[in-house]
């Protein structure tokens, strides 16, 4: 067996170097250690983080960055801004808040100051592309000025609803019954994100995967990869030190070894479909391909075949992942809360007596659950699909609360801290109380509504210009998935702590192990 030098010395590089980055921490808990005597004081009500000589923010960081938002939450909970300034070495600089105000003035008043950046960018790059959720400038622009327009059809907004409906009758509801039958216990988080895929692939590019019957083996495979790349890609955020990726970039190995097949996988099937797509315009009149999204960005502007690559992974990640991540938050608080399950069936029942209806929900049925909307919205609240939102100071600026931001700096609004901030939603933040969100319309008889909340008290769909375009259509599929199961079916998870789930903070925040659940037809 012949061995080159390249080879042999290459394997040295990547030993030494998963030598250094296995220790780099340790050295790091010993600086901790050393300068901890300098604060005595008890860290239970500590109002910002703290800054150690040299190292800055970077031991705690280390220490709490696998549970990131519960301890950023603590953090900016005890501030009496809630915002908290976060330094580390190599002037890498920032502010996390969870104020509104400051959130308004970076998503709207002063919003040409804070881009994605370049260096948000370049960590999601090999993923994401220069796809809308990844681009600043005429990228982003032309890309949302497209996907403006089309969101606002009729023709899209039905398209949504009943490919959303058709697949959760034909495929969703049918395993759920079966299950039912032989007391099978489910993944209902596996279960949704399947079907979210089908869905969305259906409505985006009018590609059926066929994950959800268990048909696509590719599809299915292209999930798990997708799912792969889109934790990896974000782990990259939690480094100790920014630059290691590109290390283990260069070298090829570790992580990011595993990020470069998933991503690799990913753009073969995103390139699969957009060739099929491409293919199936050619044969066909213009009045049969004018449904799907993809089809729409094909006719109406001139991207490349990688610029829509792009497109479609960033169309699958805001359809698939916040959808089902959403939905399965909602489902495991509901089954904490058998009263607000009991006022959920009661609402769908009577609406169903007022439209005399059966089978799918209609989009005007939908839109008269009040109570159903009232009780997501107070779910996503505490449970955000995305939990926290970055962007990059072009100038030196002060927030609205006083916080100085420096040129350059990162500045992160954090949705899931807000969602717990008593200084935002009253003493009883923590709690579930969908009753919040309800009030008597000024017309109509004193009928009871969901209110509309100010989307910087509530960011979970973003705010200002880059506001999410699916937000009404996100609320349709979800209230028609939760309506139609609690509907038929009584989901009883199945887990042996009371406690919250833990969570895995990916792009999207997820449940780490899934959500078990056995159901029973009503």
């Amino acid at each position: 067996m012949e061995i080159t030098l390249t080879t042999l010395t290459l394997t040295s590089i990547q030993t030494l170097l998963s030598i250094l980055l296995f220790i780099s921490p340790f050295i790091i808990i010993i600086f901790f250690f050393i300068f901890h005597h300098s604060s005595s004081k008890s860290t239970s009500h500590q109002s910002t983080f703290k800054n150690y000589p040299i190292l800055g923010t970077l031991p705690e960081f280390y220490l709490n960055r696998h549970h990131f938002l519960d301890w950023t939450t603590h953090i900016l909970s005890n501030s009496p801004t809630n915002t908290a300034v976060f330094h580390r070495p190599g002037k890498l600089n920032g502010v996390i808040t969870a104020n509104p105000a400051n959130v308004q003035h970076i998503l709207k008043t002063n919003f040409n100051n804070y881009p994605k950046g370049p260096t948000f960018i370049s960590l999601l790059q090999d993923f994401l592309g220069h796809g809308i959720f990844n681009s600043d400038g005429q990228k982003w622009r032309s890309q949302r000025k497209t996907a403006s327009y089309e969101f606002n059809t009729n023709s899209l907004r039905n398209f949504v609803v009943e490919t959303a409906a058709n697949q959760l009758h034909t495929r969703f509801v049918p395993l759920l019954e079966a299950a039912a039958s032989s007391n099978k216990v489910l993944d209902l988080q596996e279960l949704l994100e399947r079907y979210s895929f089908d869905n969305i692939c259906k409505v985006a590019f009018n590609y059926d995967p066929c994950c959800l019957t268990g048909d696509g083996t590719y599809g299915s495979e292209f999930m798990q990869a997708f799912e792969e790349a889109a934790t990896l890609s974000s782990g990259r955020f939690m480094y100790i030190f920014p630059g290691v990726y590109k290390i283990k970039k260069f070298f090829n190995f570790g992580s990011e070894f595993k990020l470069a097949k998933a991503i690799d996988t990913v753009h073969k099937f995103a390139d699969n479909i957009i060739k099929t797509r491409l293919n199936e315009i050619s044969h066909v009149t213009d009045d049969e391909t004018d449904k799907d999204l993809l089809s729409r960005f094909m006719n109406m502007s001139d991207y490349s075949l990688e610029m829509l690559r792009d497109i479609v992974i960033s169309f699958i990640l805001a359809g698939r992942d916040t959808t089902s991540s959403g939905l399965t938050w909602f489902f495991w608080v509901l089954s904490k809360h058998p009263e607000v399950e009991r006022k959920i069936f009661e609402e769908v029942k009577k609406i169903r007596g007022v439209y005399s209806g059966e089978g799918c929900y209609s989009f005007d049925e939908l839109r008269e659950m009040h109570y159903l909307h009232a009780a997501i919205s107070e779910s996503l609240r505490l449970y955000p699909p995305v939990p926290v939102d970055t962007k990059s100071c072009r100038k030196d600026d002060v927030l609205p609360d006083g916080t100085f931001v420096g040129e350059d700096w990162f500045v992160t609004y954090h949705t899931y801290a807000m969602g717990r901030m008593k200084s935002v939603w009253g003493e009883d933040a923590g709690e579930f109380r969908p009753e919040r969100w309800l009030e008597k319309a000024e017309e109509g008889g004193g009928m009871v509504v969901c209110r509309s909340e100010n989307q910087y008290k509530f960011p979970v769909f973003h705010g200002g210009p880059r506001i999410c375009l699916g937000k009404e259509m996100a609320y349709m599929q979800m209230k028609l998935v939760v309506a139609t199961v609690v509907e038929m079916f009584e989901v009883v998870v199945v887990a042996e702590e009371e406690r919250s789930p833990e969570h895995v903070l990916s792009l999207t925040m997820r449940m780490k192990d899934g959500l078990k659940v056995k159901v029973r037809k009503r």
